[in-house]
């Protein structure tokens, strides 16, 4: 059976079988993350009882429209124009119209814009409706086998290492699967970094493609995801997915602080050094870092 094509029709009868105008206001829409296949009845039902849609590229949306028979004004929103798109929308609203709001993939506002605007509209006083689908964390979490309860949405790392390292120790001691998002190019520094903060055992799983002809699920540990992808081309769109830590041992269990200081410290800078140490054993920045003070200190004598 032929299901977009199915959806389709259902979208022709229900535009004819329309009788009132759907009320102002606006509608946060989920669209698939790769597989046009997965957008619901109902999604489609209010993309064609829209007044317009705001969507990030206009070519992107206008393929999924079209894909359904579906035509509308479409009017671009993403991070680099919101601010001046911000208020047309609003005063569409205000003029009585029906918004819709979708990203290129998933659901609106998730790593994606759309919080500005859906604030601005509470505020005002009109209404918020979402139409929930697809999204490419739970699906990858989902497909994992890493424990989903609970989990962390993390988002994109920053680009650079430093950054990224310490943004990877904020998350070490999270009792919970960590969610990232990453571009295929920093991939493999990604899971670099992760692997030198986190720990090589760490287990992790990598998800690309969801929904595609070429999906992929790959779970090991993040010393393997790592030393993979430092050798293959990293390829799609991807989602990480690293395990929740194993409860630490106590500090007398532990190496040594002022081991692990010596150690981080060889690739490290003082500052990241600490924050990792810190993420590892627990112990407060201000103490790790007056010792990695007197360590340097001392190593200088």
């Amino acid at each position: 059976m032929n299901f977009p094509l199915l959806a389709r029709g259902v979208v022709e009868a229900s535009r004819d079988a329309a009788t009132s105008k759907l009320p102002k206001g606006l509608y946060v829409v989920a669209t698939p993350i790769g597989n046009l296949g997965d957008i619901s009845l109902r999604a489609l039902w209010v993309l064609s009882q829209i007044d317009r849609v705001a969507c990030e590229d206009t070519r992107v949306s206008g393929a999924l429209l079209a894909h359904y028979g579906i035509k509308k004004p479409l009017l671009p929103y993403h991070d680099h124009n919101a601010d001046k798109a911000r208020p047309q929308i609003m005063q569409k609203l205000q003029d009585g119209e029906s918004v819709a709001l979708v990203s290129d993939a998933g659901m609106p506002l998730v790593a994606d814009p759309g919080f500005k605007l859906v604030r601005a509209c509470r505020e005002a006083g009109y209404p918020v409706t979402v139409i929930p689908g697809a999204n490419a964390a739970l699906a990858a979490l989902a497909g994992s086998g890493l424990p989903v309860d609970p989990f962390y949405f993390a988002g994109f790392p920053p680009p650079k290492s430093a950054a990224r390292r310490k943004w990877i120790a904020a998350f070490a001691n999270v009792p919970s699967s960590l969610l990232i998002y990453e571009a295929p190019q920093r991939v493999a520094a990604t899971l670099a970094d992760l692997e030198a903060v986190l720990g090589a055992a760490r287990p992790a799983a990598i998800a690309r493609e969801l929904t595609k002809l070429f999906e992929e699920t790959i779970r090991s540990t993040l010393g393997e995801l790592a030393a993979h992808f430092n050798v293959n081309e990293a390829r799609g769109e991807f989602v990480l997915i690293v395990g929740p830590p194993t409860k630490a041992p106590p500090v007398a269990e532990m190496a040594s602080l002022d081991d692990l200081l010596r150690t981080h410290l060889r690739v490290h800078s003082l500052r990241d050094a600490v924050a990792v140490v810190s993420a590892e054993t627990g112990i407060k920045k201000a103490e790790v870092y007056a010792r990695a003070l007197w360590l340097k200190g001392k190593s200088s004598q």
